[in-house]
């Protein structure tokens, strides 16, 4: 089905988690992944709305983590793996800037995700998204470089004023 944007999110986060890993164990790191998926799950949904938009993003192609990575600092000229390159290239810019505001902005968080209530994504399944909106202290303990709003800043900062103009269209963004 070209309407599944899977790739995409799957893409995308593995970049956040990667960028702003989890401190300490594996439940640490599967804490963070969870609030990260969510974040770019909702910022995926919001981007691409209708079976249309992510039909055309699966044609197109999201663009890629090149931007991100030199922004970040992050170096993957120096990957090993072919196959690390590759899942770069489903990296959806715009989908990681919005998702890193919802991570460090709960407000915004809770407006995204009333924006996507009632959207087609969410016809499907019900889809819940407590650890993004109402994270617990496991939660942000997790996720403290996910959701730390100065070291996402740069990243967050590329697309927020987009993101404020589509939950709340006309509305001047006040920074």
């Amino acid at each position: 089905m070209l309407a599944d944007l899977s790739p995409l999110i799957a893409a995308t986060t593995e970049w956040l988690t990667r960028s702003y890993p989890a401190c300490g164990g594996a439940l640490q790191a599967a804490l963070g992944e969870v609030q990260a998926r969510q974040a770019v799950t909702a910022a995926a949904w919001l981007r691409y709305p209708t079976p249309m938009d992510a039909a055309l993003v699966h044609m197109a192609g999201p663009g890629g983590s090149a931007a991100l990575d030199w922004i970040t600092g992050a170096d993957p000229a120096g990957l090993a793996e072919p196959d690390d390159v590759a899942w770069r290239t489903w990296v959806d810019e715009v989908v990681a800037s919005w998702a890193a505001c919802l991570l460090t902005d709960p407000e915004l968080a809770r407006l995204a995700i009333a924006a996507i209530a009632d959207g087609g994504h969410t016809r499907a399944a019900p889809v819940e998204f407590r650890r993004l909106v109402s994270p617990d202290a496991d939660d942000r303990e997790a996720a403290a470089l996910l959701r730390h709003p100065d070291l996402l800043a740069p990243v967050a900062s590329l697309h927020r004023p987009a993101l404020h103009e589509r939950l709340d269209p006309g509305r001047a963004l006040i920074a």
